[in-house]
């Protein structure tokens, strides 16, 4: 017989039973649906995290906090260490920060309190640093301020909150007005000495201003400092990086700082694809290192363990399922006894019997599989559209910006087409090895 002529009678048998078979596919076609749902929210959960980690973080970004010294512990870089670093394949840029105080800035008659830092800028603009307005600083006394400098500064005196609206921020007629980029501000460096505060004012002109960062949540107001102004506020305060000792513990003994020891050290890949191979090579060599990539490997092995309960827990319900096909297979085979006999009667060779029933419960069960899957994916458009008002509207809270609740991936689909293709040949199975067994003469003298 022609696997034509089998298809054929297939359907024609198919037809015979409409009611049973109904509800065998819609049996089949509910339990894949909700194994691609469940799996689905999986799917949704690990897109919504592995977005908002890259949105975040940049991608090609490695934080390098120190090294691990077998001899002396854990060791703060050196130049010695970025030069290394540098010459690994495919680095684009190494930034290397010092962090300073917390300072107070004057511009006219408005002040505010940012980080000093000192960087080195050639390698910062390698990495991406841009300006809105101005340029790098040319020499040790100018600085470079952060995007939302300008916003922080507000009137000289005590702040009252008189000038701050009900959202945290400076109200319009006390924010600075002028320009700043040319503008010259000082910068009070603060030390105590027999428990009084002296302080030294430092003169700095503002060269330019950092462009706005494209991440919302990011607020720069952070002071870019050449190694001059360093210099200047070590010689004032006597202490490395202008570290304040306690006034009432002027006898505190602080942590020694080499001047090309830094605190902060990132290195920047040229692609993502670079990432991996730059942190093998730090790893060899003891500098322990941190990723945006990193983050992504250890997220990744989580969902793929809960994506895979997930579709287990799934897959037992078209196992549930299968017990529907088993059932219209078995009743198959006693109705359709009088057209074996006829088959073997005529010599029909027993393992096309057997793979006419096969046939027939795998087009049940892909049938089922089709319909499911279309309801999977209305059911997803529903959920992911439907729930964050449902949430918001009965619990009073505002669900995160961008989180997918369901994704179904075109791997999903296809993952529960096979599970249900094999539970339904399973299924169908022991019927079709009773079909071939059915004796002859007594399947011809039964009553059709």
């Amino acid at each position: 017989m022609r696997l034509k002529d089998q298809f054929r009678f297939v359907r024609q048998n198919m037809k015979k039973n409409r009611t049973r078979l109904f509800m065998t596919i819609l049996a089949t076609a509910m339990s894949v649906a909700f194994l691609i749902v469940l799996a689905s929210v999986g799917f949704g959960l690990h897109k919504s995290i592995v977005k908002e980690t890259l949105e975040r973080r940049i991608v090609t970004e490695i934080e390098v906090p120190g090294k691990e010294d077998p001899q002396n512990g854990f060791k703060q870089l050196s130049e010695k260490d970025i030069a290394f670093f540098e010459k690994i394949k495919d680095v684009k840029a190494v930034t290397r920060r010092k962090n300073l105080q917390d300072y107070q800035f004057e511009v006219g008659e408005h002040q505010t309190f940012a980080r000093a830092v000192v960087a080195d800028m050639p390698s910062e603009m390698k990495s991406g640093l841009e300006l809105s307005d101005g340029h790098l600083p040319k020499s040790d006394n100018e600085v470079l301020v952060g995007y939302h400098f300008v916003e922080d500064l507000r009137p000289n005196g005590d702040a009252t909150e008189d000038i701050y609206n009900e959202n945290g921020q400076i109200k319009e007629e006390y924010q600075y007005k002028g320009e700043l980029v040319g503008k010259k501000i000082i910068m009070n460096v603060i030390k105590f000495e027999d428990g009084k505060e002296i302080k030294e004012k430092l003169q700095v002109t503002i060269a330019g201003i950092r462009k706005k960062p494209t991440k919302e949540w990011v607020y720069d107001n952070v002071v870019f400092v050449s190694e001059g102004v360093l210099k200047q506020v070590e010689e004032f305060t006597g202490t490395p990086r202008g570290m304040m000792k306690d006034p009432n513990n002027p006898d505190m003994e602080l942590p020694a700082i080499a001047a090309d020891q830094f605190d902060e050290v990132k290195i920047y890949a040229e692609d993502m694809e670079a990432v991996k191979d730059i942190t093998v090579k730090l790893e060899e060599n003891n500098f322990p290192s941190y990723s945006v990539i990193n983050e992504l490997k250890d997220v990744n092995v989580m969902f793929t363990i809960v994506k895979a309960g997930l579709i287990f827990i799934g897959t037992i319900a078209i196992i549930i399922a299968s017990i529907g096909i088993y059932n219209t297979m078995t009743m198959a085979v006693t109705e359709r006894a009088p057209d074996i006999g006829i088959m073997k009667a005529i010599g029909a060779n027993p393992k096309t019997i057997k793979k006419i029933f096969i046939l027939e419960s795998s087009y049940i069960g892909l049938i089922g599989a089709a319909i499911g899957t279309l309801v999977a994916y209305v059911i997803s458009i529903i959920v992911n559209f439907g729930l964050p008002i449902i949430i918001k509207h009965a619990f009073g809270e505002e669900p995160p910006e961008g989180l997918i609740f369901s994704h179904i991936p075109f791997t999903l689909p296809i993952i529960s087409f096979i599970i249900c293709y094999l539970v339904t040949i399973l299924s169908g199975l022991r019927p079709a090895q009773r079909a071939t067994k059915v004796d002859v003469l007594q399947a011809l003298r039964r009553e059709v």
